[in-house]
């Protein structure tokens, strides 16, 4: 087809604001479902997406719609909310030439809406402010009008309003498209260039990339190259998808579909690289994508070790689908043999860890998330650890600088006390406030990384009462008086519950997980003493009893040293099971370190 009837767009909006909704019915206007294959959320199709409603990865869709006598093809990316996802907008954005920027009219601009509207603008991409939701009851259209003016410098004018559940303003939105999105740049004339945004491994065709053709055309049976590694490989198929994949002889300039490049090696494949053709000219790379810095880690193991290789497979493939997840082999004298991740966020890590396990069948034990920190050491060289277990000895330690966020937070105006109140406890220091209309307010903090990824989104919809909304983005490593919180099961230390605190909550902070721990770890047939120790000192400890048999049970009266005998003998007993029996922690017990107060809080 003509680039001048190609239009490629994605939809970006906070999270729950229906994407997803308008994207099923943009499937339904262009007949590429019909009324009988329709059903909700068309586009996600992993079943956790569906069980909890929410978007995780990118989905790209081509459809056709006529308008005025003219044909057009609509290449549509649908993409996520949450801020742990924020990388998928990114390359969803990097594949586009516009960007439907959305908000509910029942709850305005969110923080996310913002990020994602910072991200579009930086790429320079055409965007169509719509209000979606007009057709509920306690919708605020005006308000929210005013709100997109005063917040993302819209032009009322310029807003669309619809309801993706009724299709009320649908095909007056599929006119602005195609008026005001450009279409691609690129030239079938041109040597062939495409962009990798994403690839997903299936076990009998191998890997499978999803492109957007930028310059010139790829065939099936085309020899192509990846110009990263300089390998070559056959297009043993090309297709779209219309929703489902549909194999086309080729894929032209401007258009975006799918390739099956028989690769078997999953390494071969990087998000962001250029494919061209390995017979054309050379050609220069297209930009591709940042790498995102993964800031949340945690530890994943086999509970059954001998399941090691095939969780190393399970990542190798979840990382090939989700390039912002990275992981390492590490080892721990609790756990095993396991790996160290790395995640953008909670959210990101829980999805990853419950997509191991559904789509591997593998049993996964989890440790405790934990940020990145900068140690600058004594010699000056200043090296990055991802674990308290990676901390060198203090003696070498000049000092340890923690990430701090630039955190945004979105409240009603009658809740800037609580949330002042709960960044404020977290070490956060007040940037500014910006009221957005006179019944919400927009707060920046600076606020260390550590102290907001448990439980603060919780605590922050809480004082809020449900209407908080928060996005942030890294801003630097400070130094901090952080120390090392050592946590001891039966005299031996566990390095996967051990974690770095603020000196100044060090002590309450052990005192409540060593509360914690007593009450996950289950009564073993010797007493086990429980302690959280800085450094040599031991600043709190809880024993958990030992279960008892009532060996004197049977004794009816009798000289009294008889029963003390008895229980001299059970108690030596116990002092040699102690000595040679092992203390077994559930995952429950890992997960506590997450909540830092004696109730289970945030996420655990």
């Amino acid at each position: 087809m003509d680039t001048t009837r190609i239009r490629n767009f994605c939809i970006i909006a906070h999270i729950d604001h229906g994407k997803s909704t308008l994207a099923d019915r943009f499937l339904l206007r262009t007949s590429s479902i019909s009324s009988r294959e329709f059903r909700e959320q068309v586009l996600d199709d992993m079943d956790l997406e569906r069980e909890r409603g929410i978007t995780i990865k990118a989905r790209a869709v081509t459809m056709s719609h006529t308008i005025g006598g003219s044909e057009y093809m609509l290449n549509l990316i649908d993409t996520p909310g949450h801020v742990d996802f924020s990388y998928e907008v990114s390359r969803s954005l990097t594949a586009c030439d516009g960007a439907l920027l959305l908000v509910d009219a029942t709850q305005g601009v969110e923080a996310q809406t913002l990020a994602n509207m910072h991200l579009a603008f930086d790429l320079g991409i055409e965007i169509i402010p719509v209000i979606n939701k007009i057709d509920l009851p306690n919708a605020m259209v005006d308000d929210v009008i005013l709100e997109m003016e005063n917040s993302l410098g819209m032009l009322p004018e310029e807003i669309q309003l619809v309801s993706a559940k009724t299709g009320e303003g649908v095909d007056e939105l599929m006119e602005t498209i195609i008026r005001r999105i450009p279409s691609p740049q690129g030239k079938s004339a041109d040597p062939q260039r495409a962009l990798i945004f994403d690839a997903v491994y299936d076990e009998f065709r191998g890997v499978i990339v999803y492109i957007r053709s930028v310059d010139g055309k790829i065939t099936r049976g085309d020899r192509i190259k990846m110009l990263s590694s300089d390998r070559e490989y056959e297009a043993t198929e090309v297709g779209k998808f219309r929703p489902r994949p549909q194999v086309v002889d080729s894929l032209s300039s401007g258009e975006v579909g799918y390739l099956v490049p028989n690769i078997k090696t999953l390494q071969d494949v990087r998000i962001g690289d250029t494919i061209t053709l390995a017979t054309g000219p050379s050609v220069e790379a297209l930009p591709g994508y940042v790498e995102p810095l993964p800031m949340v880690f945690c530890g994943l193991y086999p509970t059954n070790h001998t399941d090691y290789d095939a969780l190393r497979k399970a990542l190798e493939k979840l990382q090939l689908n989700d390039s912002s997840f990275t992981f390492q082999p590490e080892t721990s004298e609790a756990l095993g043999f396991g790996f160290r991740c790395g995640f953008l966020g909670l959210l990101h890590m829980d999805i990853v860890q419950e997509r191991l396990e559904r789509e591997s069948g593998l049993s996964i034990v989890q440790t405790a998330a934990n940020v990145t920190y900068e140690v600058a050491k004594t010699d000056g060289s200043v090296i990055r650890i991802d674990s308290p277990g990676a901390l060198p000895n203090a003696g070498v330690i000049d000092e340890i600088r923690e990430p701090v966020i630039r955190l945004s937070i979105l409240i009603p105006a009658d809740s800037i006390g609580a949330a002042m109140k709960l960044a404020e406890e977290r070490r956060g220091k007040y940037i500014k406030t910006e009221y957005l209309s006179s019944a919400r307010a927009l707060l920046e903090y600076k606020i260390p990384l550590a102290e907001i990824i448990f439980d603060f989104y919780d605590k922050l919809k809480s004082a809020t009462r449900g209407y908080g909304t928060m996005d942030y983005e890294f801003d630097s490593y400070n130094a901090a008086d952080l120390i090392k919180l050592r946590i001891l099961v039966s005299g031996e230390e566990v390095d996967a519950l051990s974690t770095i605190v603020h000196r100044s909550v060090a002590e309450p902070r052990g005192r409540a997980l060593i509360r914690r721990l007593q009450k996950e770890i289950p009564r073993h047939m010797f007493e086990v003493p429980l302690q959280a120790a800085i450094g040599g000192k031991v600043i709190a400890r809880e024993n958990i009893k030992a279960l008892r048999k009532n060996v004197t049970a049977k004794c009816y009266g009798g000289d009294v040293s008889r029963k003390r005998k008895l229980l001299e003998k059970q108690k030596e007993g116990k002092k040699r099971m102690k000595r040679v029996g092992n203390v077994e922690i559930p995952q429950e017990a890992f997960m506590s370190v997450l909540s830092t107060s004696e109730e289970k809080r945030g996420r655990n």
